[in-house]
């Protein structure tokens, strides 16, 4: 697991809560249950330590085992409930992305930074099948999503280059944007017109159209998108949709600058790797 910014380096970082939440964070959609030895090695951890740690959230009741497979239990939920209670851009976007969703007949999100990536905090699935599963605490490359892209490209520009030196911009389909200035050249684009779109770069047949959210100081704090299949032959996105998305973006935006003053000047984690 990649360390933080500040480990080691302050005195009052307790290593063992880091450590524990790494071993937490081992898991993930593609890595269910894990050896022992599994979780040492994705940690970076020892198998003592690993094992010291898996015993205690076991005792905890986050972490169950079986015939030596460790994995996570609902009770892992309790934490992501916490953060989810405590933030306000969920209660407040789900309206407007149930309101887009039933004007587009898409399904419509909403994101914030963390680390390299954007997380799902809201999302309204359309009833069909996407080519990728998407669900609110989902995480992706920010560089591959339009909202990704919407919050780099309003981000300090000493922040992007940062990101840039330190993602390696793999490509997840053949139309994925790898190249750093073709990436900057995008944002560039994204930062004059105000949305983005991505176009089967996330995954073939997904498109998506974004646009920011504001605080009351202007900054942008996170990101919406209405999400589409995308055919052979398709046609450019409907500039009808996209003025739809800026839309709704801007009201979720006017009712968090009044239901949450206290976000005024809050960023989101710009160079704070995960």
């Amino acid at each position: 697991m990649s360390e933080g910014l500040e480990r080691g380096e302050r005195t009052d970082f307790v290593q063992s809560v880091a450590k524990t939440l790494d071993v937490i964070q081992a898991f993930d959609a593609d890595h269910h249950s894990l050896t022992l030895s599994d979780v040492a090695r994705r940690t970076g951890q020892s198998r003592a330590s690993a094992r010291r740690f898996l015993l205690s959230l076991e005792a905890l009741g986050f972490v169950r085992s079986d015939a030596g497979l460790f994995s996570l239990t609902p009770r892992v939920l309790a934490l992501g409930h916490a953060f989810l209670s405590s933030l306000r851009l969920p209660e407040i976007a789900e309206p407007h992305l149930k309101a887009l969703s039933q004007r587009l007949g898409e399904s419509t999100s909403a994101s914030v930074f963390d680390g390299d990536d954007v997380v799902y905090v809201a999302r309204i699935p359309a009833r069909r099948i996407m080519s990728v599963a998407i669900r609110v605490g989902s995480r992706f490359p920010a560089y591959a999503t339009s909202m990704g892209r919407v919050m780099l490209a309003f981000a300090p520009q000493s922040a992007v280059e940062a990101y840039l030196d330190r993602v390696v911009l793999e490509p997840l389909t053949d139309r994925t944007v790898v190249e750093p200035d073709a990436l900057r050249a995008e944002l560039d684009r994204v930062r004059r017109q105000g949305w983005a779109v991505v176009d089967q770069e996330l995954a073939i047949g997904l498109r998506s159209v974004a646009a920011p959210v504001r605080n009351a100081a202007g900054d942008v704090v996170a990101a919406i998108n209405a999400s589409t299949t995308s055919q052979p032959g398709s046609g450019p996105l409907d500039p009808a949709v996209v003025d739809d998305v800026v839309a709704t973006a801007d009201r979720i935006s006017e009712d968090l600058r009044h239901a949450s003053p206290d976000l005024e000047g809050e960023q989101p984690g710009w160079g704070q790797p995960r």
